[in-house]
């Protein structure tokens, strides 16, 4: 019994430290349990507090007034003022002559073309010969009856006779007039063998050759009268309306290298082409090489200068077909809106519909949605680095 009881005491020492060092262990789980609940909880706290982090660094702009000309473009013809056509005015007679070609340059008066004279000058030639006779004969009545008038008042002949020495007088004064007609009508048609330019042009057209045989009324040359040519717009119904007689126009020559050619609006036509619902705008053209008769050419209207609210190019998103910008309010978030894009101008485009005291992302808009927070360029230190962030992504 004695040698059982220090084994018995030794087992419950060991048996008391093994309680003791699970209670410790347990304790010592309860603690770190206690230690994470206390972090998580404080945890959210930390992170609502942290500020979030800006999508992008972006410089600002306000939209402009300005004053900018007022234009509008349209398409048109270059034609004649005025094309004059030449032709002959005898029948029958054979071109042996002619002066010109397209392209010349001519003068009133200048001879164009001949035609052959030799019938009309022999046919001139007989006029006078009877217009000789009849000169001859008239002079022989007129003595005649001279005479006749004399006697009748002796009362040598009769009343009778002396009528008829009358009517020979004048019958041969009508043939000497009718002569004197056909001279003038062959000297006429004599002058009608030199195909004369009516006035100072350009050839445009010839049709001429010699040996063909020339018909009354048939064309033989065009003729663009002073060199001078317009520009013929088609303009839609809502812009006609915009202009005026005497504005000024400028037309684009299809070669790059020329200048711009600047016109003035000589009529503006009185009705509507209802198969294309375009009218006619006339505008007048200086003497130049830059464009030619026929050439189809874009030009543009000066209507005047006109208020515009304008923004950089850089500014504005083309998306979807549609034109936004980003507005950054007072909590440095962007608002995305759609605009109506107007006239544009070097690097600035016209905004329709958009207040004049927003604050604007000036570039870089492609990287931003809209909520997005950004960080103004202005509210950073100006440092080297700060000026390479902008308009890059802030992560």
């Amino acid at each position: 019994m004695t040698s059982q009881t220090p084994l018995k005491t030794k087992k419950k020492v060991w048996f008391i430290l093994a309680i003791v060092i699970i209670l410790l262990f347990v304790a010592l789980l309860l603690w770190k349990a206690s230690s994470s609940k206390t972090i998580a909880t404080t945890q959210p706290k930390n992170t609502a507090t942290t500020a979030p982090k800006a999508a992008l660094t972006v410089t600002v702009v306000q939209p402009e007034q300005q004053n900018w000309k007022q234009t509008f473009t349209a398409n048109g013809n270059i034609a004649a003022w005025q094309e004059v056509v030449i032709g002959s005015e005898l029948s029958g007679q054979r071109l042996t002559r002619v002066n010109v070609n397209v392209g010349d340059e001519v003068k009133r008066g200048q001879v164009l073309a001949e035609i052959n004279s030799d019938t009309i000058r022999a046919d001139l030639a007989a006029a006078k010969a009877s217009y000789a006779e009849a000169q001859a004969v008239l002079a022989d009545a007129v003595t005649n009856n001279k005479r006749i008038q004399q006697l009748r008042n002796t009362g040598a002949i009769s009343a009778q006779e002396s009528t008829q020495y009358q009517t020979s007088q004048a019958t041969a004064q009508a043939r000497l007039d009718a002569a004197k007609a056909q001279i003038e009508s062959n000297q006429l048609r004599l002058a009608q063998t030199q195909v004369i330019s009516p006035d100072n042009g350009v050839i445009s057209a010839r049709t001429a050759t010699v040996g063909s045989l020339a018909q009354t009324g048939q064309e033989l040359f065009r003729l663009i009268r002073d060199h001078r040519l317009e520009w013929r717009a088609e303009v839609t119904t809502s812009d006609l309306y915009k202009l005026k007689q005497g504005m000024n126009a400028r037309i684009f020559s299809p070669d790059p290298a020329q200048p711009a050619i600047t016109g003035k609006v000589r009529m503006i036509a009185p009705v509507i082409d209802p198969q294309t619902r375009y009218g006619l705008v006339y505008v007048d053209l200086p003497a130049t090489q830059a464009v030619r008769m026929g050439m189809f050419v874009k030009g543009e209207f000066d209507l005047g200068e006109k208020q515009a609210l304008t923004i950089p190019q850089t500014a504005l998103l083309l998306r979807d077909g549609f034109a936004y910008v980003f507005i950054v309010g007072n909590n440095n978030r962007v608002a995305q809106q759609k605009v109506t894009v107007g006239r544009r101008l070097a690097d600035r485009v016209e905004i329709l519909d958009l207040p004049a005291n927003v604050k604007l992302v000036a570039s870089g808009t492609g990287f931003l949605t809209d909520g997005d927070l950004v960080t103004v360029a202005k509210d950073i230190p100006d440092t080297p680095l700060t000026k390479q962030l902008v308009t890059t992504q802030g992560n």
